[in-house]
């Protein structure tokens, strides 16, 4: 009985935290545009726009993540524990550096750590999620890229956009695709809170999509608001055409995603959209921005060390092999202090350059 509890918890904290990341990647845009200036209004209509989108259409990812990535047969309690705290740990990492990560790539990196741990993975479904995890960023970034171009040209020839009648309707619009967004956002990440619990048996589908959806549009509520201040602002300012643009395009790619069962890096496709249409309007400059660069590693990293935490626990906690535990920490402990080394001859070299020793 205490493990289905701590299973709950766990999935109630994971679920937390997907609100605090997914807020930005919904109404982020609507506050980076100015449409919606108090913070915490936008955070309101995220998080009921994610609680609608999960008990309405969150189920086709949820079977995906609970039965279709590892075998049914060997998820149980303690393995639904063990997905849920690696996912939860690299999630939590992420809300506090402020970057907006991607809740489906943290889960089904910790559900692949479980099948490798038992051998037992299914590489057609993983190729397929991994597929569309490079393929809707892209077609965002190429959509926005493209209508950034169009809007562009739009905005600074039709002096009409600027009355206040086209004003107060690309305002209404950029509200709704935001909403529409965070509905798609609901539908796609729930899956990642409750799917090992329904994989494990411990609560049923209906149920469990609801339950998660709760959580998940109160931790964007509580705990979002580092993360639409990053996604809205910190990136490019946009106006409210281009924010409609973001918005629609990352709220129909998601809700697509979901109808098939396909968990998709929600934060990735609309943030490949705000790079998008910023380069359309500033350039390639914009990807010098070290922010960017910043996204780009923890995106590649995060889903590899929910991976490496996610076998780590199976091995140290359920098969106990103390050999692949100390294998790992070795590992871990090398990886650090290769950083640092390289860090500190950084260091060293600039130092000799300033000091006079080179040129």
């Amino acid at each position: 009985m205490i493990f289905t509890i701590t299973a709950f918890v766990v999935a109630i904290l994971f679920a937390l935290n997907i609100g605090a990341s997914g807020a930005a990647a919904s109404m982020g845009v609507a506050y980076g545009s100015g449409v919606i200036s108090k913070k915490n209004i936008a955070l309101v209509i995220s998080g009921i726009g994610v609680f609608l989108g999960a008990a309405l259409g969150g189920g086709e990812v949820v079977k995906t993540i609970g039965t279709e990535i590892v075998p049914a047969s060997i998820i149980n309690v303690h393995i639904a524990i063990s997905i849920l705290a690696a996912a939860t740990i690299s999630l939590f990492i992420a809300n506090i550096l402020g970057i907006p990560l991607s809740t489906s790539e943290v889960t089904v990196g910790a559900v692949v750590g479980v099948g490798l741990a038992f051998k037992a993975l299914m590489f057609d479904t993983l190729i397929i999620i991994m597929l569309f995890w490079i393929i809707t960023p892209l077609v965002s970034f190429t959509i926005t890229f493209l209508f950034g171009k169009l809007v562009k040209r739009v905005e600074s020839k039709q002096g009409f956009l600027q009355s206040k009648k086209w004003k107060t309707i690309l305002a209404v619009l950029v509200v709704v695709t935001g909403f529409l967004e965070a509905f798609s956002a609901g539908m796609n990440n729930v899956a990642n809170a409750i799917g090992p619990l329904v994989g494990a048996e411990l609560i049923p589908l209906q149920p469990g999509i609801i339950l998660g959806g709760l959580f998940i549009g109160i931790g964007a509520i509580v705990l979002g608001r580092r993360v639409i201040e990053t996604n809205g602002k910190k990136i490019v300012r946009l106006s409210l055409l281009q924010g409609s643009v973001v918005s629609g395009t990352g709220a129909g790619l998601v809700f697509i995603a979901s109808i098939f069962g396909l968990p998709v890096p929600m934060t990735q496709v609309t943030t490949s959209g705000i790079i998008g249409i910023g380069i359309a309007e500033q350039g390639r400059g914009l990807l010098k921005k070290r922010l960017i660069k910043k996204l780009l590693l923890v995106w590649i990293v995060s889903p590899v060390f929910a991976l490496a935490v996610s076998y780590g626990f199976i091995k140290l906690f359920i098969q106990v092999d103390l050999y692949v535990v100390s294998a790992m920490m070795s590992a871990a402990f090398a990886s650090y202090g290769l950083l640092k080394l390289m860090r500190y001859t950084q260091e060293d070299r600039r130092s000799y350059h300033e000091d006079g020793g080179g040129i």
